[in-house]
């Protein structure tokens, strides 16, 4: 088949062995921002930015997230106030906040979903596990899309050197 690009879900409880098996085969690993914040961990989540490697997909939120304005509205204050705090921001315009934030992460890859990039609430959610009703049926339309969120996506590309060469 040759090169495939397989990302590998490793969320969750993750064995050194697993790690070693996803480096082996050189897939990059998963770490979601929303994930990140509110631990008493000292620093040693391995979903704050400071602590990814290079061989690492980072996204705010999953599709089995909330959007990420919707995981901001109905985020405990201990989250909200270590978001502030590591990221140095007032929590204003938390989706383009972490799309920023993992732009100028050290991770291969960033990635975000529409509803973030178009700031949209958890009304717009993709997917809700466990619930068999109203999943993936969210569709963009065009005239959300505005030239702002492409110049600001450019801007994020030239400033953290994302753009293809």
């Amino acid at each position: 088949l040759g090169p495939l690009p397989i990302i590998a879900e490793d969320l969750g409880v993750i064995t050194p062995e697993v790690t070693a098996l996803r480096q082996r085969f050189g897939f990059p690993g998963m770490r979601i921002l929303h994930f990140a914040w509110g631990q008493n961990d000292g620093g040693d989540n391995a979903y704050l930015p400071h602590n990814y490697t290079h061989d690492t997909v980072v996204y705010p939120g999953t599709h089995d997230n909330d959007t990420s304005e919707g995981w901001w509205a109905t985020a405990p204050e201990a989250v909200r106030h270590h978001l502030r705090e590591y990221l140095a921001c007032d929590g204003g315009d938390i989706a383009w906040t972490l799309i920023r934030a993992a732009s100028a992460s050290v991770a291969d890859i960033a990635l975000f979903a529409l509803q973030d990039v178009l700031r949209l609430d958890g009304t717009q959610r993709m997917n809700t596990p466990g619930t068999a009703q109203g999943n993936w049926t969210w569709r963009f339309t065009w005239d959300q899309v505005q030239p702002g969120h492409a110049a600001g996506l450019l801007r994020f590309g030239q400033l953290y050197n994302r753009l293809p060469a």
